[in-house]
C-alpha cells in the first residue's frame, strides 16, 4: 500500500484500544471506524484494501492543539501545506491553527472567512481553528463561536505582533461575560509585565540574561489572575505553555476550589534545559523561556501526576533571519520553536525512561489535547464511531534529527542532531494514508473542521 490508498482493514499484533496493547482488526468504513476485533487472525472476508503492519504500534493519531500556521500574511515562515506535511509526518492527525500570527488574525468573522479560505485545499491532516481575543471585538465572540472557532486565545503581555494586541483586565471581564454559557474555552498565554531593576547591562548574548528579563514571577503573577477570572465567571479556561513549575501549585489550589482550568506544557520545556543552551544560540528561544533542568525535572512530575493535562508543540515557525543568528541576540531574535513533525518521538524519547506508558502517550498527546477544543466525539480515541485517524509507529526505532528530515517550511531547530526514540512508520486521516515511510499522499486529504459547541 502506498499513500492515498484507502484501509478498510488494518492489522497489527499492537493496536492499543481500550485499557492496552493487543492484537487487533480495525475495520474501518467511510473513514470511520466500524469495529475493533481482538483475534487479528480472524478471516476478514472479501476485503481488498487490508494493511498488515506486522508488530508495528497502532495508537489515535495525535491532536496538537498548539500551533501557528502563519497563513494568510506570513506565509514565507509556514503555511498549511508545509504544516500539515510536517503534521502528517509526525503522526499529527488534527492540528488547531492560533488565531495569530497570520495576517489577518483570526478575531472577526469575516477574517476567519478568509483564513478558511487560504486554508481550503491545503491540509494533510484535519484542522480546526482557534478565534482571538483582543481588545474591543467581544461582539465578534459568539459570531466566532457559530461559525465554528473551538474557543479562544488572549495575550496578557504583548504578543509579538501589533496586529493582535495583549488585553487588559478589563478587556478580560467582558469577555468572559460574553463567554458565559457557550460553552467555549479561553486560552491565555500567561506572562505579565512586572517592574525589574537592572543594576547592571547584561550581555544580550548570553542565554542567562534572557531568562533572567522573564522571571517565573511573571508567569505566576498572570496566572493568579486567570485563576481569578476562572472562579468568578465559571467559564473554561486554559493556560497554555506552562513554563514555570512554581505555578503547578497555584493552578492546583484554584482546581480544588472550582476552577474549570487545564494547563498545557510543551516539548521544549520538557526536552531542553537553560543550562545546556550556547551563548548566541537563538533557535532555543521562545516565550516563556526554556528554565533550568531542575524546573524541567519539576514539570515531569507534574505531568505524571496529572497536574499538567497534555502536552502539544507550540509550534511557532519563522524564516532564519528573524532568529538573528547572525548577531546571536537574544533580545532581538523572535521567539518560537518548530517541534510540530516531532512531538511524538521528542515525548516519548525522555517519557519512556520515566516510566510513562502508551496509555499515557495516548492521554496526554491524543485525547486531552481532543477534549481541550471539543473534538473529544470524533478525534483522540481508538473507539467505534471515531474517525479513522491513525498512527503507526515504531517505539523502539532510534534515529538522528538532520535538517533532510524536516518537513516544516523552515528547517531551523534546537534538536538538530538529536538522537530520537520512537520513529513514525505511517499516519492514517479518516481511513486514508497520508504518509508512510518518508511519501506523502500525491493531494492533501485533510478536511476543514467546524466545531460544535
Amino acid at each position: 500500500m502506498k499513500p492515498l490508498s484507502p484501509v478498510t482493514v488494518l492489522r497489527s499484533q499492537r493496536v492499543f484500544w481500550g485499557t492496552g496493547i493487543q492484537p487487533a482488526l480495525i475495520i474501518i468504513k467511510d473513514g470511520k471506524i466500524l469495529e475493533i476485533l481482538s483475534d487479528c487472525d480472524q478471516n476478514i472476508g472479501d476485503a481488498s484494501e487490508v494493511l498488515d503492519v506486522g508488530c508495528l504500534l497502532v495508537m489515535p493519531g495525535l491532536v496538537d492543539s498548539h500551533v501557528h500556521v502563519n497563513e494568510p500574511g506570513r506565509t514565507a515562515w509556514e503555511g498549511f501545506q508545509t504544516a500539515t506535511r510536517a503534521a502528517a509526518a509526525g503522526g499529527v492527525t488534527t492540528i488547531v491553527d492560533m488565531p495569530l500570527n497570520s495576517i489577518p488574525p483570526t478575531t472577526t468573522l469575516s477574517n476567519f472567512q478568509t483564513k478558511m479560505q487560504a486554508a481550503t485545499g491545503q491540509c494533510f491532516v484535519d484542522t480546526a481553528f482557534w478565534g482571538g481575543v483582543i481588545p474591543n471585538n467581544q461582539s465578534e465572540l459568539r459570531p466566532l463561536i457559530q461559525a465554528g472557532i473551538a474557543g479562544f486565545k488572549c495575550f496578557l503581555i504583548q504578543s509579538g505582533v501589533d496586529e493582535f494586541p495583549h488585553v487588559t483586565e478589563s478587556d478580560l471581564h467582558t469577555a468572559m461575560a460574553q463567554l458565559q454559557g457557550t460553552g467555549s474555552v479561553l486560552l491565555f498565554h500567561a506572562e505579565t509585565e512586572i517592574q525589574q531593576q537592572n543594576e547592571e547591562e547584561e550581555d544580550p548574548c548570553e542565554y542567562a540574561s534572557f531568562l533572567n528579563s522573564r522571571p517565573d514571577v511573571m508567569e505566576l503573577e498572570a496566572i493568579l489572575t486567570v485563576t481569578q477570572l476562572c472562579l468568578q465567571y465559571q467559564v473554561r479556561c486554559h493556560i497554555v505553555h506552562l513554563s514555570s513549575a512554581k505555578a503547578i501549585e497555584l493552578i492546583q489550589s484554584a482546581r480544588q476550589a472550582g476552577a474549570p482550568l487545564t494547563v498545557e506544557t510543551t516539548h521544549h520545556y520538557l526536552t531542553l534545559s537553560a543550562e545546556h543552551i550556547p551563548q548566541g544560540a537563538t533557535q532555543f528561544k521562545c516565550c516563556p523561556p526554556i528554565r533550568t533542568q531542575a524546573n524541567q525535572d519539576q514539570l515531569w512530575s507534574a505531568l505524571k501526576a496529572g497536574q499538567i493535562d497534555m502536552v502539544v508543540s507550540d509550534h511557532s515557525p519563522c524564516t532564519e533571519e528573524l532568529k538573528r543568528l547572525d548577531s546571536g541576540d537574544f533580545t532581538q531574535a523572535w521567539g518560537g520553536i518548530s517541534s510540530l513533525q516531532f512531538g511524538l518521538s521528542l515525548f516519548w524519547t525522555t517519557a519512556r525512561q520515566k516510566g510513562f506508558s502508551v496509555a499515557d502517550v495516548v492521554r496526554i498527546l491524543c485525547q486531552k489535547p481532543a477534549e481541550l477544543c471539543h473534538l473529544d466525539n470524533q478525534k483522540g480515541s481508538l473507539l467505534p464511531g471515531y474517525d479513522a485517524d491513525l498512527v503507526i509507529w515504531d517505539p523502539d526505532k532510534e534515529f538522528e534529527l538532520n535538517e533532510d528530515d524536516i518537513h516544516h517550511k523552515n528547517k531551523l531547530s534546537p534538536y538538530l542532531g538529536f538522537r530520537l526514540h520512537g520513529q513514525v512508520f505511517a499516519t492514517i486521516v479518516r481511513g486514508q494514508i497520508v504518509y508512510m515511510q518518508g511519501t506523502f499522499s500525491p493531494q492533501p486529504l485533510g478536511k476543514l473542521l467546524l466545531v460544535k459547541q
